[in-house]
């Protein structure tokens, strides 16, 4: 055995059965992994006694050259401290909180006569801050609620009673247009302005409702003294209250003091939505998102998010509703996944957030990234269409005729998952007599690819037919002439229910319909029937052309060519006189055109 297996082998036998975090060093003696566990010995012995499923666990343990370990009391302080650890050392195999966002907070600052106003910087200067706010447009509706409300300054003044009585301040235009009640110049006493600030707390905590009572009861008190003026003043505080009250209050006002966390992830990154909610209003709510480097599970990452969100916000919620059960327990908090009621409510309007904010991710990195987006889409159509490899280059075939007259055909080509219209190909049918959509599919097919094999030209990566199994059928028949079968992964896709037929297959596949693989191929399609009617059209309007003065004897293409130059179109030569046909072509030949169109 070598030095390093023999190293941990002996520190494995001395192991405690107790609650703890592990962490893991490399050769060079640097940190990489660090873990908790509810029984030290159990969890990282699994580590070292087992192939593990996953590949980047069997590399971590093969970099594992030391260990160390601290013993904690409880679960719960495993989590904390493995947190604050991951923070300190950030380990190559940890899964990695990103936060490089900056939310708004609202100050109510700590100084005389407060300010309150909206930030991005906390301080550690004795000032409250309340939020983060994730919805920049809320943080501001807030502030303008209290400034509508309450005379607060807006100036940035050091209002000390020594300034205030050496009048070093004049009053401003905000106290002019009665915004401020002057304290610059001392004419409010700071009490007074303190219980606004008293108020306005009250409105930052959420605790709407208690300050709705009050002004409330307040409002009816000067009524029934006959002071109106000041009951009116008082009622357009409370209809704010009332109007502000509507719009954040989410479920029923009973429900206070719960934290709401929700979990969704994609692919390497995991998103934690938290909401802490007070009298049934949302007063605080953030997604971070972790990069994992493991395989970590949804309740161990659920765990780490939960730690970390309630020791920054120092939320002391004893109850907090989540999707599913996290793999930690903590003191003093319980645990509930709801089925029904307001409370399912909340963690659905958490579940949404959640959500938004990886669909604002994904399209964030898509917008610096345009790449991304198409790999991305590339590779769910490899997935749903069971490719060996990315479609870089995707065709789609469909016929076009009417009552079997001008039978036509259209190839529209993809590359990248974009349309590539200088690749686009029409067909005239050539040895298909009558409307057979199966054998005009199978001769276009044999042409195009024909033409590619003895071009040289790369072939597709995938080939869609517009039609079901007998149009798929047909277009197998000449890739296998071609020795193509099975070279050129081909599918059909009928238009009724959006059925992809595979070769070899009886029975469709159904895609979902809001699947961007989906899409792309509805596109493909719907652009070959555009790119084929539109060639058809134009070939039956030629057609009718000839037929009506061609046909004609006595007629030749010099005299025709004048027609059509002069008067536009065969209608337009119908409904014209003998004369006017005369002044362009003579009169015996307009003798001619006029008993022949009759």
């Amino acid at each position: 055995m070598t030095e390093k297996n023999e190293n941990i082998k002996n520190k494995l036998a001395l192991l405690p059965d107790t609650p703890g975090v592990y962490q893991y060093f490399d050769k060079t003696g640097k940190i990489i992994y660090v873990g908790k566990a509810k029984n030290l010995k159990r969890r990282v012995s699994s580590y070292f006694n087992k192939v593990h499923d996953s590949a980047k666990t069997n590399m971590l343990v093969k970099n594992i050259y030391d260990l160390q370990y601290i013993v904690v009391k409880t679960e719960e302080d495993a989590l904390h401290l493995e947190n604050s650890l991951i923070k300190e050392y950030k380990p190559r195999y940890n899964v990695l909180l990103k936060d490089d966002k900056t939310y708004p907070w609202i100050c109510l600052r700590s100084e005389h006569f407060p300010r309150v106003f909206l930030t991005r910087k906390v301080y550690r200067d004795g000032s409250k801050y309340y939020g983060p706010y994730a919805n920049v447009h809320l943080a501001k509706t807030v502030l303008e609620l209290i400034r509508e409300l309450y005379p607060i300054r807006t100036c940035n003044y050091a209002l000390t009673p020594e300034n205030i009585a050496k009048k070093r301040f004049r009053v401003c235009l905000q106290y002019h247009i009665k915004n401020c009640k002057g304290c610059c110049e001392g004419k409010i006493s700071e009490e007074e302005y303190d219980g606004y600030i008293e108020q306005v707390r009250q409105i930052l905590n959420g605790d709407i409702h208690q300050l709705s009572r009050h002004l409330l009861e307040e409002m009816q008190k000067l009524s029934a003294e006959l002071r109106f003026e000041e009951a009116q003043a008082i009622k357009e505080k409370y209809d704010l209250i009332e109007k502000y009250k509507a719009k954040s209050v989410i479920v029923n006002p009973a429900l206070h003091e719960i934290d709401v966390f929700s979990y969704d992830e994609d692919e390497g990154v995991a998103f934690v939505n938290y909401m802490h909610v007070r009298g049934g209003s949302i007063v605080q709510s953030i997604t971070i998102e972790y990069k994992k480097k493991l395989d970590e599970s949804a309740p161990e990452i659920l765990s780490l998010g939960i730690a970390e969100l309630r020791s920054r916000f120092g939320s002391k919620a004893k109850e907090a509703l989540v999707p599913f059960l996290p793999e930690s327990r903590f003191d003093n908090l319980e645990f509930v996944v709801p089925q029904r009621g307001d409370k399912k409510k909340l963690l659905a309007v958490s579940e949404q957030n959640v959500k938004q904010y990886k669909i604002d991710r994904l399209k964030q990195n898509e917008k610096l990234n345009p790449e991304q987006r198409v790999m991305r889409v590339l590779s769910r159509i490899q997935q749903d269409f069971r490719l060996p490899e990315l479609p870089w280059h995707m065709e789609c075939f469909d016929n076009s005729n009417i009552q079997g007259t001008n039978p036509v055909a259209s190839c529209v080509v993809f590359k990248k998952g974009k349309p590539s219209k200088k690749d686009y190909r029409h067909f005239d049918i050539k040895t298909v007599v009558g409307p057979d959509d199966f054998a005009s599919m199978r001769e276009i097919i044999y042409r195009r690819y024909r033409r590619l094999l003895d071009e040289g030209e790369e072939l597709p990566q995938l080939v869609i037919v517009d039609g079901g199994k007998g149009q798929l059928s047909a277009a197998l028949e000449s890739l296998e002439a071609l020795g193509l079968r099975g070279k050129v992964p081909i599918v059909g896709i009928a238009k009724r229910l959006e059925e992809i037929y595979f070769p070899g297959d009886s029975l469709p596949l159904y895609i979902d319909k809001n699947s961007e693989s989906l899409r792309v191929i509805q596109h493909m399609r719907d652009e070959a029937h555009r790119f084929g009617i539109t060639f058809h059209r134009n070939k039956r309007s030629k057609g009718q052309v000839k037929s009506a003065l061609d046909s004609i004897v006595g007629i030749g293409p010099r005299t025709r060519d004048a027609l059509l130059t002069h008067f536009r179109s065969v209608k337009r030569i119908k409904e014209a006189s003998e004369v006017d046909l005369a002044s362009v072509i003579g009169e015996a030949k307009a003798r001619i055109i006029k008993e022949s169109l009759k």
